[in-house]
């Protein structure tokens, strides 16, 4: 019997994916929550897998953050299952307060979760339903903080370990992934957390946007996205020039340092941070109280970051205790 004609926007979801992919990607893991983007790009990945005869496989993560999740988890495994995957893992994981907020840590467990299923399925590409729409409230949350060129970069269409992640869908809006769901009959869920407006996503997704839409113009959405292109290449750019430039030692040379571009200097600072102590996370005021020991040198004791960890001048070079 004859396949039925893809609709319009499971169409489109299909091309993101094909085009996303590389010759290295052997092996397909969708990680699912069931929501409209993820149901919508596991439907893609069906098609895509078939025609390219690649293994595919699903996760879903339980967070256990809100009675019935597991039964939430079971009915996504089952609609997965429905459309054609035969490889289906539901992952309960413990969210544990590092923190970093309820979010940051729901996503830290998740992640850990989808590396050990990955890697259980001998080095499986990820594929992530993050949308257009995901990736402005991201710029946007991004410039809120204020923390410089690399957090308003938003996500990478790919990264992590050897390139694991992949995010086919960050050139496609959220209403194209939920027309999909309807083409293909998929009832997603609709998780109460994005509709809570504790959260500074929700806020922005359900307040912010839709109020510089109405006061700007359409359009918004894709200029974010935009900018994170623009804004990921500079700071690539940027972080391929500190690491030219990184002499490899514990202590750093103040003098060597100050000659630098205050952008080039602050990015070796934060580089150094990174390599030296873990430090990945810093506020833009720890990373300019650090710089101030090169640029605004006036015999200050030094500068206390997270952890514990006190930068200090010291014979001319800039040293971690």
């Amino acid at each position: 019997m004859a396949r039925r004609a893809l609709g319009h926007a499971t169409l489109t979801l299909v091309q993101a994916v094909e085009t996303a992919l590389a010759d290295s990607d052997r092996c397909l893991l969708v990680a699912c929550s069931g929501g409209p983007d993820s149901l919508a790009l596991a439907q893609a990945v069906v098609h895509v897998g078939r025609r390219r005869q690649l293994p595919i496989a699903a996760v879903v993560v339980d967070h256990g953050l809100q009675a019935g999740s597991a039964e939430q988890a079971a009915a996504a495994s089952s609609s997965l299952a429905r459309m054609g995957f035969t490889q289906v893992s539901v992952r309960p994981v413990e969210v544990i307060d590092s923190g970093a907020g309820p979010e940051g840590d729901a996503r830290t467990a998740r992640y850990r979760a989808l590396e050990l299923e990955a890697g259980e399925r001998g080095g499986a590409t990820v594929l992530l339903g993050h949308t257009r729409d995901d990736q402005a409230e991201t710029v946007l949350l991004g410039l809120a903080r204020g923390s410089g060129i690399r957090s308003l970069a938003g996500m990478a269409v790919r990264n992590g370990p050897d390139g694991r992640w992949l995010r086919p869908l960050l050139g496609i809006g959220r209403k194209v992934t939920e027309q999909a769901c309807r083409e293909n009959g998929l009832k997603p869920w609709q998780d109460p957390h994005n509709l809570d407006p504790a959260y500074a996503r929700v806020r922005v997704r359900r307040t912010v946007l839709p109020m510089l839409e109405a006061e700007l113009g359409p359009g918004v959405a894709d200029a974010l996205a935009r900018t994170a292109m623009l804004a990921r290449d500079d700071a690539d750019l940027l972080d391929a020039l500190a690491a030219e430039a990184d002499p490899g030692t514990a202590a750093l040379d103040c003098l060597q340092l100050e000659s630098l571009p205050p952008a080039l200097r602050r990015r070796m600072l934060a580089r150094w941070l990174r390599l030296e102590h873990g430090l990945g996370d810093l506020s833009a005021g720890h990373l300019f109280a650090v710089d101030a020991l090169l640029t605004d040198w006036h015999g200050q004791s030094g500068v206390d970051l997270p952890g514990g960890v006190r930068v200090r001048r010291a014979n001319g070079g800039l040293h971690l205790g």
